[in-house]
């Protein structure tokens, strides 16, 4: 087993279990497609490789806040639900 995955350092590193599985599965099919290793290969696996990159700080998540809808572009109902549900409670009127 990689030494990596056994401790939470990497997990807090990335930010959480689910980001650090999509991180490594867009590397590794970045490393599929012909992508060049950030780390020197050592006769290693392409898991291997990624997790070196990530604990050398040389791979980490990008987030893109332009994605997804922004409350400009809701419209005032959807703003109202969306505010409500933010506070756990949604208005009788809010459509399910």
């Amino acid at each position: 087993m990689i030494e990596a995955l056994k401790s939470d350092e990497i997990i807090t590193k990335v930010g959480g279990r689910f980001k650090l599985c999509a991180l490594i599965q867009r590397r590794l099919v970045q490393l599929m497609d012909g992508a060049r290793p950030m780390v020197e290969r050592h006769g290693r696996s392409d898991l291997e490789i990624v997790i070196d990159e990530i604990m050398q700080d040389k791979l980490r998540p990008e987030y893109d806040l332009t994605d997804g809808p922004t409350l400009a572009s809701l419209s005032p109902s959807q703003a109202q639900g969306l505010a409500a549900s933010a506070a756990g409670q949604l208005p009788a009127d809010f459509p399910a």
